[in-house]
């Protein structure tokens, strides 16, 4: 997986798991999500406040590894606050 990848699981308001990564594409994050290990990824076009969390923790710690740069756990943020505003960030 390159550095720019992150992959998770988490499950539904309805209960089915899945599968979710996040591409860094650009200056922006793009998300994907499927089902089971052979359906084919399909884009989120909107992802939940749930998957944006998500991907800042594991860009915090990609950061610690010296994965990533610094600057990209400013940019998480900003991009949380314009589609969430009423969200809690630490």
């Amino acid at each position: 997986m390159a550095k720019a990848e992150v992959s998770w699981k988490r499950v539904t308001d309805e209960g089915e798991r899945l599968q979710v990564y996040a591409r860094h594409v650009g200056g922006d994050w793009r998300f994907f999500a499927r089902q089971r290990r052979y359906d084919q990824w399909e884009d989120v076009p909107n992802p939940p406040l749930e998957d944006w969390l998500e991907l800042l923790d594991a860009v915090r710690r990609r950061i610690n590894r010296r994965l990533l740069r610094p600057e990209e756990d400013a940019r998480v943020k900003k991009s949380i606050r314009e589609r969430f505003p009423e969200a809690e960030i630490d």
